[in-house]
Parts: structure tokens; sequence; C-alpha cells
């Protein structure tokens, strides 16, 4: 191939390739370019809120809790004998003066006798004593005694006379230790098992026999614990917590075991006057009629006190509740649909929200739901929650963690 020719080959190369690299060019570069076309502006995030109505809550404070018998009674003996019979069923209900015990009787019968034959002998002596001052005294007139023999009559018949009301004492305290061989219960009760079996020697000082405990009225007891109680009190010297009124006591309500509300309703009565300084803790007593016995001593139950009121509460969901690096928040959204991020402080629960005690004001607008992405000064699209403006909070008492009603 002559010169001429190469250089045309070399030319049209030289067009072929520039061609390519344009069309490369322009296949990278249009994407770019399309790149640069903005996108259409994101629509605010949608949120769902309340608006915060403070209101008096009523609320409740649960302790667990053990029952005690108003009225236990140890079933003891009084006299030394043998133990001849058991006469009631061990664990039965058994009534106030019922026969729970025999202690052999014979032993005491003799004494007994043995007493009245004493206090007849005595009797005779005064009034033989007696006929002898009555014949010395006009003897003794007549100068035929002397008053040595007057003095001694008169003795005679009073040293008699103190001898029959010793008698008549000793009779009575036979008779009594007689009747102390048959035991019987001073209460109504539910009984125990016998402690002591038939045939058994038995005296005062190993005579625990049975027990029998007072069924209705029943004492519930539980504690408070001091930095508890300490608590409750400065909720209720800064308005957070308002106890019954002077005149009216704390409701008890008894929480079974199984989770089921006991029909009666109790009261406190009693409240330890000092702290146990081994537990740090408060003891508190209410007492409940127990007529059908469905509660029994040493139960262990829970006891909700009703009767508290949470004025001017503000309470949220607790979903609406989240926590950061420096404590508990909420977002609340301005009036121009902006996001702020508001600490605030949180009480105890109420069902499922919590009591606010300090952040929010009436008519602020709280984020229940959509409030994981957000951040300060994010614009947002409300949506009311569906129902109340805010948390029922007229509901019943719901539990909380202790109180008992101490003045401020």
């Amino acid at each position: 191939m002559d010169k001429i020719g190469k250089n045309n080959l070399l030319g049209y190369v030289g067009s072929v390739t520039n061609h390519i690299i344009l069309i490369l060019l322009l296949f990278f570069l249009t994407p770019a370019c399309k790149g640069k076309v903005e996108a259409p502006a994101a629509s605010p995030p949608v949120v769902v809120v309340i608006k915060i109505v403070p209101k008096d809550v009523p609320v409740g404070f649960e302790y667990v809790a053990q029952t005690q018998s108003s009225h236990l009674v140890n079933i003891q003996a009084r006299v030394s004998g043998f133990l001849d019979r058991r006469l009631y069923t061990e664990g039965s209900v058994v009534k106030e003066g019922q026969v729970l015990f025999q202690i052999d009787p014979k032993p005491f019968q003799v004494q007994l006798d043995q007493a009245k034959a004493a206090l007849a002998k005595q009797e005779a002596a005064l009034e033989t004593a007696r006929v002898n001052l009555e014949r010395t005294k006009p003897l003794t007139e007549q100068n035929a005694l002397s008053q040595k023999d007057l003095d001694d009559a008169t003795g005679q018949y009073q040293s008699a006379a103190a001898a029959v009301e010793q008698a008549k004492a000793q009779l009575e305290a036979a008779k009594l230790d007689l009747s102390y061989t048959t035991i019987t219960t001073p209460v109504t009760g539910v009984s125990s098992s016998a402690r002591q079996t038939e045939g058994t020697f038995i005296n005062p000082e190993n005579s625990l026999l049975t027990t029998v405990s007072v069924l209705s009225p029943m004492w519930v007891n539980f504690s408070i614990s001091e930095n508890e109680l300490q608590k409750y009190r400065d909720q209720m010297a800064k308005g957070l917590l308002r106890p019954p009124l002077r005149n009216k006591t704390y409701e008890v309500e008894i929480i079974l075991v199984d989770g089921s509300v006991y029909p009666h309703k109790g009261r406190m009565t009693f409240a330890e006057p000092s702290y146990n300084p081994q537990t740090g803790t408060f003891l508190i007593r209410a007492s409940v009629q127990n007529p059908d016995g469905i509660l029994r001593p040493n139960q262990y139950v829970r006891a909700r006190l009703k009767g508290a009121v949470r004025p001017g509460a503000i309470l949220v969901p607790q979903r609406a509740v989240q926590q950061g690096s420096k404590g508990h928040f909420v977002w609340v959204v301005g009036d121009d649909h902006k996001v702020e991020q508001r600490p605030v402080t949180v009480g105890g629960w109420h069902e499922h929200d919590w009591f606010i005690f300090e952040g929010l004001r009436n008519g602020d607008r709280v984020v229940v739901d959509g409030g994981l992405t957000l951040r300060p000064g994010t614009t947002v699209s409300i949506k009311p929650a569906e129902g109340v403006d805010s948390p029922v909070s007229s509901r019943p008492a719901s539990p909380e963690t202790g109180l008992v009603k101490l003045e401020k």
C-alpha cells in the first residue's frame, strides 16, 4: 500500500474513534445531568397527639399483706391432772362456751368433798363458841366469872368465825378447781390441732392444748418503708397528693392470691407509733369483716388502699414518654406545628399511663405515636388520638406502690 493509502486509512480510523468517544461521553454525562433535577419536597411526618387536660385522679396504693386473727386464744389447762378426752373436731369452728377437753375430775371431786366437810366442822365449832360466849356474858356481869373468862370466850368465837370463812374460801377454791377440769373456749372461732393427747399428764406449765382464732373481724397487716413514707409526705406538701378528709380514712380492698377481689372492704384501724429498727418499716393494720371465713390467719394477700386523690393530675400514655441521656422527655407540638423535646418528671403508673409531676401544663399537645424519628424543630402533621383528648382520669383508683394516711 502506497503512502497516500495509508494516510487515508489512518484518517478514517481516527474519525471513527472520535465518534465512539463522543458517544461514550454523552452516555455517561446524560445521567449526571438528570440527577441535577430537584426531587419534590417530602410531606411532614404524621404524629398522633393528645391535648393535656389536668383532672383529679383517684389513686390506690398496693402492698403485700398478711392476715391475722383479731383475737387468738391459747387454750390452756389451769390445773394439773390426766387428760381424759378431747371433745372437739380439730380444725372445726367452735362456739363460745363449747367444751374442748376434759381432765380427770375425780381427784378434784374428792377435794371438793373434803372442803365441804371441813366447812361443816368449822361451822359446828363456831356454833359452840357462840353458845359459850352467850353464857359467859351474863355470868361476868354477875361477877360469877372473871373478865378474863369473857375475853377467852370472845376470842374463841372470833377464831371460830374466821375458821368458817377460811373453810368457805377453800370450798370455793375446790369448786373452781373442779370446774377447771372442763376446758371450754371463751370465743367463737376456728380451732387448731390438739397439742396434747388423751392420757397425758398436764399442768399449767406445759398446758397449751390448742388455739382458737376469731375469724371475723380479720386483721390485715402490711408495712411501709421509711423512704416511701417520706416520699408521699413530700408529695402531699407539694400538693401532688391529697389524702382522705380528716373525718374519713382509707378504704382497704383485699386482693386474694388468684387476683380476685375480696367482697368485703376494710378500714385502717392502727398504725405503729414507731419504726421497726430491724426492718426500717412502719406497721399498718386494717380490719375487715369475714363472715364466711374466706380469710384465714397467716394468709398472704394484697392490700389496696383507696381514698387518696392526685389533684389536677396530668396523665400521658406510657408510650409517649421516652428516655434520653438527661432523663425522661416527651415531644410537644407547638402552634407552628414544630415539635419541641420537653423534659418531664414522671410519677407512678396509673393503668397504662404515667403521672407527670413537672414539665407539662394545661393545653399542651403531646405526641403519643410517631415520635421515634422526630428531631427538635421538625414540622409535623397532627392527627388527634382516637377517643378522648387525654387519658381517662375518672376511672376507679388504680394501684401505685404504698401510702398511709399521715398528716403533713
